[in-house]
């Protein structure tokens, strides 16, 4: 059976995913850090993380995610899950891979993330953040499901979670409440209605 792409983001209330702690130099700063998640919120990460087979970036979140994780070893297990699991990175620009199981895709990435979704592996392909990667993925179903932890803040500008003339109708999964006003919602992707050009 194909394993599932599901994408897992932090986003503000006008929908706006990008460096949400501020380590990709875009300018938004650290906006989720004036909030905390809760040990609900840690607990609920940790568990998505342990279910995860496999993760798939874009190069900017992978650049962010490989300049700090390998560093870590935390008792939790949190650091040494993602550093241990499969990884992919998406680009056409870098030349050199350093974090540990990763693997470059550097060709066209809708037939090869339809390979690696159908090959036989435990858990499911998770994306965190990597706006790119999702806007590239959805228009052509190969995402089947988003789990957004949603702040109670409104950016103004930033890159968002669906790409400009992208539109479907989604499924709630489920949701629930963390500390200081965050809601996780999850949806499945029931149908699309099309892209523009």
């Amino acid at each position: 059976m194909p394993r599932k792409i599901v994408v897992t983001d932090y986003m503000s209330l006008d929908g706006v995913i990008q460096d949400p702690v501020g380590m990709e130099g875009s300018g938004l700063g650290d906006w989720t850090g004036p909030f905390s998640r809760g040990a609900k919120g840690d607990e609920f990460k940790l568990a998505e993380l342990e279910a995860a087979g496999a993760l798939l970036f874009g190069r900017f979140t992978y650049e962010a995610f490989a300049a700090v994780w390998p560093q870590l070893d935390d008792p939790d297990g949190f650091a040494r899950r993602m550093n241990s699991l499969p990884k992919y990175v998406a680009s056409k620009t870098l030349q050199q891979i350093d974090w540990q199981n990763t693997a470059l895709l550097a060709g066209d990435l809708v037939p090869e993330v339809r390979m690696i979704k159908a090959e036989a592996g435990d858990g499911d392909i998770w994306i965190y953040g990597s706006a790119s990667i999702v806007h590239q993925l959805l228009p052509h179903g190969l995402i089947d499901e988003l789990r957004l932890m949603v702040y109670p803040t409104v950016l103004g500008r930033g890159t968002r979670l669906f790409p400009a003339g992208w539109a479907g109708r989604l499924n709630l999964l489920g949701h629930d409440r963390f500390d200081d006003g965050i809601m996780l919602l999850r949806y499945g992707l029931l149908e699309q209605a099309g892209q523009t050009p």
